[in-house]
């Protein structure tokens, strides 16, 4: 695990007390189901060497001015992902705050993922 400085821990772990989590078997049976989209929050870098298969990618960089664009209902059924779990949990209180509803956090993230040995690809290039 990433040694995180105390001050992002304390942003995220507030962050983490306003949103809802899923762990990683929900959040794959939801996304297989199509009864939520995954969204990638991860730098251009991490999504390149290795993403959930179908995963959509929106960099925490750009992901509160970009998604109104890509999913224009406030109500659609998100999950964010992240390496860990903190940068997704800051990243669905930023969108609850922009009146999504129904956005959820993945405990774990990618490492999370990986662990459960679910699909994943990486992108070309």
């Amino acid at each position: 695990m990433k040694h995180h400085s105390p001050g992002f821990l304390k942003l995220a772990e507030a962050a983490r007390s306003r949103v809802q989590e899923i762990d990683v078997a929900d959040a794959a049976e939801r996304v297989r189901y199509g009864d939520a989209r995954l969204v990638d929050v991860r730098e251009d870098h991490e999504w390149q060497a290795g993403h959930p298969a179908g995963a959509t990618h929106l960099s925490r960089g750009i992901l509160e001015r970009d998604i109104e664009k890509l999913v224009p209902d406030c109500g659609a059924p998100l999950i964010l992902m992240c390496g860990g779990g903190y940068r997704s949990a800051l990243a669905a209180d930023a969108l609850r705050q922009m009146g999504y509803s129904n956005v959820l956090s993945l405990r774990g993230g990618w490492s999370a993922w990986v662990e459960a040995r679910l699909p994943t690809e990486q992108q070309p290039g």
